[in-house]
């Protein structure tokens, strides 16, 4: 496409091509009628879409609530609106969301509330029942959800994705957000895309089209031909998993205790076995004296609450892993 003259602005909402291959995906996968024209925005990464939805909706004095432990451009791009973000903490092991403690959160003030579906960094997923729940939640309110969703293909054990576009009523009020860069390996391309129903989409392309207008035109139309081939998103799942299940077989011996991981390529792991530091030091201590990286958790929290523990990406190579879990195991 860059020896085609695929070089020029793409049209602000991305290329009809790239828009038209994404809500036939859409249909494909959760059964819903999507309008390219208006329903469909590409964006330059997951993350400028993200910041683009609360810019979109959320002003000075509104309350936006979020799931902690929570991907860490949340916050900050709340805070830039003069708005307040309201944390719910998930508790370890299981990080579970009691809707009755959710909906003591939601006051007058609320305005949104993010999901995200996969979670970063927990791993954990939200089942129907949780959409269901949430959709009662917000009906009849004034509140916008922006449904995090990058790790859409990559959910474990059988299990379906969740998105707000199965709910009809939900998907009303929602803004969900995707990444290329997840599903296809090319995190460093930074294009993403928003879905969401024409009232909302209108409002985002206001935003949208003076802080970025427009993302690199030859990738989208790249993107657009390899979104023909589903089979490179529908073995995600399974391809992930077995990177999930080689790392827990090889760190058996490690008194590091593996918590559920039901999607994203993230893995917890308790270390309360082996230390009484907190994660932070705990992880810098594995840098020098193992040379693995391991991401504490509780930057994640606001009130950076200790929990002991840690979290590994296993998307690496199984030799990577390997040597990895070996190290980890001696400790």
């Amino acid at each position: 496409y860059l020896d085609a003259g695929k070089n020029q602005y793409a049209p602000m909402p991305g290329i009809i091509e790239l828009r038209q291959a994404l809500a036939n995906k859409a249909h494909y996968l959760y059964g819903k009628n999507i309008n390219p024209d208006n329903e469909i925005t590409i964006t330059a990464g997951a993350t400028q879409a993200i910041f683009t939805i609360i810019s979109a909706f959320v002003h000075s004095e509104d309350e936006v609530i979020i799931i902690e432990p929570a991907y860490d451009s949340y916050r900050p791009s709340i805070e830039l609106t003069g708005a307040s973000a309201i944390p719910y903490e998930l508790e370890g092991p299981e990080y579970i969301i009691d809707w009755e403690i959710m909906q003591s959160l939601v006051t007058a003030k609320t305005r949104m509330i993010i999901i995200n579906t996969p979670q970063n960094p927990i791993g954990k997923t939200l089942k129907e029942e949780d959409m269901l729940k949430l959709q009662s939640l917000v009906a009849g309110s004034n509140i916008i959800v922006l449904s995090d969703e990058v790790y859409e293909h990559l959910v474990f054990d059988g299990k379906k994705h969740e998105s707000v576009l199965r709910y009809p009523e939900l998907y009303d009020r929602s803004l969900a957000v995707y990444s290329f860069g997840k599903t296809f390996h090319s995190t460093g391309w930074k294009v993403g895309y928003c879905v969401a129903p024409p009232h909302l989409m209108k409002e985002f392309r206001k935003i949208h089209q003076w802080n970025v207008f427009s993302v690199n035109s030859f990738v989208q139309y790249a993107l657009a031909d390899f979104l023909t081939r589903k089979e490179h998103y529908l073995e995600l799942s399974s391809f992930f998993e077995k990177k999930r299940d080689f790392l827990t077989y090889a760190m058996g011996s490690s008194k590091l205790k593996a918590l559920s991981s039901e999607g994203t390529y993230f893995q917890l792991y308790d270390y309360s076995g082996i230390s009484d530091k907190d994660d932070i030091d705990f992880a810098r201590e594995l840098i020098t004296s193992t040379g693995v990286a391991a991401i504490p958790v509780s930057p994640f929290y606001a009130s950076q609450r200790q929990d002991k523990v840690i979290r590994l990406c296993f998307a690496k190579t199984e030799e990577t892993l390997s040597r990895a879990a070996d190290k980890l195991s001696r400790l």
